[in-house]
């Protein structure tokens, strides 16, 4: 074999927890790896055994792993059915995406979610980027006067629709504020209480993604293929059954598993392999062209449509964590008040004179200066200045912390809300043709005006409920302070000598009684802050009865429909003049579950309008009546058509190496009839593959010989080359021949390590070389058969020219990052 280079050592980690399985993967775009060990804990490590975070999920197995093409994101698929995203700079799971969910049993029970197998992904140009983006700069236009007058690095006339369409708004706005460690629920509570998980979920959008959209691809064990874009939009899952030629192909064992995946940036037709079901080395993988026709024509720009969408399902997030902190920062308040006002409350009842309630009894002391004796012993005794202090720290700083959250938190993400549903009304109003009907607009791109407008309406009743919190607030913690000076003069009073009483007496008289008297008798043993927060009030039944008379008010007057936000107003009014309301509709908690529940159907159906353009080609079946130990899939770009290269490793022969060529024509963004052809090819002197990954133009195979002077070695086969004869290929058959890679039909080419010592590795991964963050080469990485020893090493590159080389033509179509993912 000829030498062109050595494989430089990049780096070489020695990890403190083995690698559990195939769970290892590395980041395309940074020096960090992923890797799962022990316990189900997800490490991230950078060279040098440096470990830079840790990711665990209760009582939750992980089931697969892989990092975003642009290295910002590491999904994980875990057992209860969610892949979660995490971010780079942090390790919280910043998004959760329901992939699989349980499911009934035959004998009535739940059963588990299915296994989450195989996740991918990828990048597409959308297709009316291709178009703005030629546009975009175009020296070619008359040289209009008016272009004298810009400076010569801005005289390149910018697409003035396109700039329009991607103004953002939203970045002249403050950053949304965190929100406090304690008091959140759910998977959530955690995600927004730093600024770099914040930064993470409400990323802003960059010009340079208007033309692209990111994928993920995510298989489950019971055949599902899981689509979801823009980080976490989901579109959808499809269970599909291979199609060949010859009819549908049926599964022993009841279904087919996704296993592999590759695409390409220009092309919106992805290439998938399936394998039967629960069989981890079949005799047939089955390669399924799958047309994402959205991306390549939609009405819409998908970027934009699928950008707004995740940044409203994000503030819906957020809204329902900072409602959640609203109503305990609001329980925090009244809960040790209450507890002191219980215990005189009890005394008051037992006493046969006097009054009968603590508001009663301090209203009379305020009016009168006469104390009750049971009053008297609960401040003295009882409360005493140690408790005055806990009950005035705990009202003061729940109220503040209460106010904060509102003006801070709460109102700054009702106004985000408003801006991306205005962007969105605009969208279903320019597509829909202004009149916002179903048939004009949903049919398009999933949502009408009306539903819009909707949601609208939900923030609006939100906004004002908002304010209402804090006038509310700001009333009782004005009367609080009042009332909190009175009762510690009170307890001085009547604890300190007769002398320091007089002096307290003269004090007295500067005491805003009204305010005092009024905060005994509205806010002392209930806040009107329950009518938004408290939730005793309201029952089950009582809250589908208030939104089912909601619903028939919103219909009622057929296309005059009534205003979420009048009926909260009006219902507020009523409840201030003390008469019979409904009493879940300014409650905050109700109308964000309204607004998520409405939101969701606005999705679902913009899902499904996508969802409903994807499309899974005939199937070709990729056999040689053996069964397959290792594969890999690779899709290239060409004009009208893309071909894509499938890569085989029998598993009682590992000394062959078979290639599948299908040639599949694409027209508007479907794909056509296939035609598939093959080769086969040996490995020299009785060597064994150990592992085979595609890069570009070239195969690269890492195997294992019987030289003990150098046992292991890297080659890279020119698969491409017009030298390679491929012959015709049929389902179940080996090619007629098989080629020594040593001929000279085989352009190889044998890249030594510059050093192994002990080490034998087992499973490899490539990457390509990136300057998205710094220069990093081109990158072989080898895990150790002990699962700890995990090397990098660097491809010449003078090797990665002539991995991209050939045609200037076919250079430019491969210059994109292609992605390939093969498990």
């Amino acid at each position: 074999m000829s030498s062109d280079g050595q494989l430089q050592l990049f780096n070489s980690s020695t990890l403190s927890v083995p690698v559990t399985g195939k769970q290892i993967t590395c980041n395309p775009v940074i020096d960090l790896t992923a890797t799962v060990g022990d316990g189900n804990v997800i490490y991230v490590w950078r060279g040098s055994n440096q470990l830079v975070s840790k990711h665990t999920e209760r009582n939750q197995k992980v089931d697969a792993i892989k990092w975003k093409e642009d290295g910002q994101f590491l999904a994980a698929g875990w057992s209860d059915g969610v892949v979660r995203l995490i971010g780079l700079e942090s390790n919280k799971a910043v998004h959760h995406i329901r992939v699989a969910a349980p499911s009934p049993g035959h004998d009535g029970k739940q059963q588990p979610p299915s296994r989450i197998e195989y996740i991918a992904w990828a990048r597409n140009e959308i297709g009316t980027g291709k178009q703005s983006r030629s546009k975009k700069h175009d020296d070619n236009l008359p040289d209009l006067p008016w272009r004298d007058l810009m400076p010569d690095e801005k005289k390149h006339v910018l697409n003035l629709p396109h700039e329009l369409t991607f103004l953002e708004v939203e970045t002249a706005l403050p950053k949304i504020s965190s929100l406090p460690l304690s008091g959140g629920t759910g998977d959530d509570m955690f995600v927004f209480s730093t600024a770099a998980s914040l930064e993470f979920v409400f990323r802003p959008y960059q010009p340079e993604d208007s033309d692209n959209v990111h994928v993920m691809i995510a298989g489950t064990a019971d055949g599902g293929i899981h689509l979801s874009i823009y980080d976490s939009f989901v579109i959808g899952t499809f269970q599909h059954v291979p199609h060949t030629a010859r009819g549908p192909v049926s599964g022993k064992e009841g279904g087919f598993q996704l296993c592999g995946h590759s695409s390409h940036p220009k092309v919106s037709t992805h290439a998938l392999l399936l394998r039967p079901k629960e069989s981890n080395s079949p005799t047939s993988l089955y390669l399924v062209p799958m047309d994402l026709t959205f991306v390549h024509k939609s009405p819409i720009n998908l970027s934009l449509l699928a950008s707004k969408t995740t940044t409203l399902q994000n503030l819906l997030r957020y809204l329902k964590q900072a409602q959640s902190h609203m109503v305990s920062e609001w329980k925090s308040t009244r809960e040790l008040p209450n507890r002191f006002l219980r215990g005189v409350q009890e005394d008051l009842e037992k006493s046969p004179k006097g009054p009968v309630t603590i508001v009663q009894a301090l209203y009379h002391t305020v009016a009168t200066g006469h104390v009750f004796p049971q009053v008297k012993e609960w401040l003295v005794d009882s409360l005493a200045e140690r408790g005055h202090k806990r009950w005035d720290k705990a009202v003061v700083s729940g109220l503040q912390n209460l106010r904060s959250l509102v003006h801070e938190n709460f109102l700054p993400a009702l106004e985000r809300c408003g801006i991306v549903l205005s962007r969105l009304l605009g969208l279903a109003r320019f597509h829909g043709g202004g009149g916002g009907s179903r048939e004009n607009s949903n049919n398009n791109i999933g949502f009408t005006v009306a539903q819009i407008e909707k949601l609208l309406d939900n923030v609006a009743a939100l906004t004002l409920v908002s304010y209402k919190i804090l006038l509310a607030v700001m009333d009782e913690l004005d009367h609080f302070t009042s009332f909190s000076s009175w009762l510690r003069m009170e307890i001085d009073k009547l604890a300190s000598s007769s002398a320091a009483a007089e002096e307290l007496t003269e004090k007295e008289a500067t005491m805003d009684n009204v305010r005092v008297l009024t905060y005994i008798q509205r806010y002392l043993m209930g806040s009107p802050l329950a009518v938004y927060l408290g939730d005793v009030d309201v029952t089950a039944e009582g809250r589908e009865r208030d939104w089912a008379a909601v619903a028939a008010a919103e219909v009622s007057n057929g296309s005059a429909k009534a205003s979420l936000l009048e009926l909260v107003d009006q219902q507020l009014k009523h409840q201030e003049r003390g008469e019979p309301y409904l009493k879940s509709l300014p409650k905050v908690d109700q109308l964000v579950n309204h607004l998520s529940s409405q939101s969701a159907i606005v999705f679902k159906e913009i899902a499904e309008a996508e969802k409903r353009t994807v499309r899974f080609n005939e199937a070709v079946e990729i056999s040689t009546g053996e069964k397959i130990w290792r594969h890999d899939v690779h899709l290239c770009s060409g004009s009208n058509m893309v071909t894509t290269f499938v890569a085989t490793v029998p598993e009682d022969d590992k000394n062959k190496i078979f290639i599948v060529r299908t040639n599949i024509p694409v027209v508007n963004g479907i794909s056509g009839t296939t035609s598939s052809d093959a080769c086969g090819m040996a490995l020299p002197n009785e060597a064994t593959v150990i592992d085979i990954k595609f890069l570009d133009k070239s195969l690269l195979v890492l195997s294992r010989t019987k030289d003990e002077q150098s046992p292991v070695a890297l080659v890279r086969i020119g698969y491409q080359s017009p030298s390679l004869s491929y012959a015709a290929y049929k389902g179940g058959e080996k090619p007629g021949q098989i080629i020594n890679i040593e001929g000279p039909e085989v352009p190889h080419t044998s890249l030594p390590f510059d050093t192994l010592g002990g080490f034998m590795p087992v499973q490899m991964e490539i990457q390509r070389a990136s300057k998205t963050r710094g220069e990093l080469p081109a990158r072989v990485c080898l895990l150790g058969r002990d699962r700890t020893v995990y090397k990098t090493y660097a491809l010449p590159a003078r090797f990665e020219e002539a991995s991209t080389g050939g045609s200037g033509k076919e250079q430019g179509e491969e210059e994109d990052v292609v992605m390939e993912n093969s498990q």
